[in-house]
């Protein structure tokens, strides 16, 4: 049931696997969602892809919002999909961008007009805070967060355009009397300018700064189609700080989800068909470690009000790059492993093991299959030669609870093997065979 992801490895059956399938048509999982872990270089993401190209298939729009290396783009456009350039001196978000929230809410009635608004202006709250959390390196203090949350509603009751970051620091450094109550400056002004100082700061870090600018001071330049495959490319980012990428990242999932959202808001109202989406978040890991405190900065933007026909992947490398997470974050970023519908481990090291069994239950067998899996290649390979792959890649299992888990191996046709290529600049001057 579902996407035929490949073969058992024991018993060479077709393993058909999808968090959304297993969870809306096998009843097999309780969320469609899937947690997908292991080494570099052993097909993390060509599982994956496999899993969106099946998908499509069966009427799902995939998301993937943002690929970093890229490892989708080829996939994406394949499909007739839409690809989403991103970074310094390509397409721009607009974190304050409501998207298509305002225009959805003149078209709905009571409760979900209400919803749909308030869960954009949470969105675009949760993004400038996250932006902060990455800046400092730690979560921005309450009472900036309710100026900031109270300048953003100053700024949509004042305006009659789509603001930017500047806009929003104009009224912080306005200090209108709304605002100025929220930060109890008790009527003196330059008790107010001590108060919002860092917020200032930030804001002038976010608009002007060399990378943080170019990305976020402007208006978005490519909104994002809904009714087709898509993708935010941000390779462009490969030699970028940390902290760049993880902006980046987190950007690209709050638009999504927010989009997502919409869509299935007015789905609910009969205003537009339902669409079931594919959401694909790669290197979890680049963002989680931007600062104390992202793991509640991720969990808030990747949050939906409607699971209804959303299903979800989350990917990263081991458990190691949790537990390298500031210590109050680490029990909330396992709880992303445990909360995950399925779990699809790849090659791991023996020292992951004890990490990973405190989130899911492994059997001895199964740890020492994953290790297995670490093999490297033989030696001999040359110039002349093709270097044979590593026996544990394209290997995983899957694992749903304390069930025992399903090994498979993933098989690829002819036609993705040109489509799934992660290493092109270095087959550019390899001799044909």
């Amino acid at each position: 049931m579902g996407v035929p992801l490949g073969h058992h490895l024991h018993t060479g059956a077709t393993v058909g696997c999808d968090p959304i399938s297993w969870f809306e048509r096998g009843n097999l999982i309780n969320n469609p969602s899937a947690f997908v872990m292991g080494l570099p270089a052993y097909g993390k993401s060509t599982l994956v892809r496999r899993m969106v190209l099946g998908l499509t298939g069966y009427g799902v729009m995939p998301l993937v919002l943002g690929d970093l290396k890229p490892d989708y783009v080829d996939l994406v456009e394949a499909l007739g999909g839409q690809v989403v350039r991103y970074g310094p001196g390509r397409a721009k978000i607009n974190i304050l961008d409501p998207g298509e929230a305002t225009a959805a809410a003149a078209r709905l009635t009571g409760q979900a007009r209400i919803e749909v608004l308030a869960d954009a202006h949470q969105r675009r709250l949760e993004m400038v805070v996250a932006l902060s959390n990455i800046w400092r390196k730690r979560p921005p203090e309450s009472i900036s967060v309710q100026i900031l949350d109270r300048a953003l509603h100053v700024l949509d009751d004042t305006t009659d355009r789509i603001p930017v970051l500047g806009d929003l620091l104009k009224v912080i450094q306005d200090g209108p009397e709304s605002v100025r109550a929220v930060a109890v400056d008790r009527g003196d002004k330059n008790r107010y300018q001590e108060i919002t100082r860092d917020i200032e700061v930030d804001l002038v870090g976010f608009t002007s700064g060399a990378a943080f600018g170019d990305m976020f001071s402007g208006h978005t330049t490519t909104p994002l189609h809904l009714d087709r495959p898509a993708v935010f490319d941000v390779s462009s980012l490969g030699e970028a700080q940390a902290d760049v990428k993880a902006a980046a990242l987190l950007s690209c999932w709050s638009y999504g989800f927010g989009a997502v959202n919409i869509a299935n808001a007015l789905a609910d109202a009969g205003l537009e068909p339902q669409r079931h989406y594919f959401i694909v978040m790669d290197e979890l890991w680049q963002a989680l470690r931007a600062g104390e405190g992202m793991v509640d900065r991720v969990d808030a933007l990747t949050r939906l009000n409607r699971q209804k026909g959303v299903g979800q992947v989350m990917i990263s490398h081991t458990m190691s790059d949790l537990a390298a997470l500031p210590e109050l974050d680490q029990k909330k970023a396992r709880g992303f492993v445990e909360r995950s519908g399925m779990v699809i481990l790849g090659a791991l090291p023996e020292d992951e093991m004890p990490r990973l069994s405190g989130a899911i239950k492994l059997a001895r067998a199964e740890q020492d299959l994953l290790t297995s899996w670490t093999t490297p290649t033989s030696w001999g390979s040359s110039a002349d030669t093709e270097a044979s792959p590593p026996p544990g890649r394209g290997k995983f299992l899957i694992k749903v609870g304390g069930r025992p888990g399903i090994p498979l191996n993933v098989a690829l046709t002819s036609v993705e093997q040109g489509l799934h290529n992660t290493n092109k600049r270095w087959n550019l001057g390899r001799r044909p065979a």
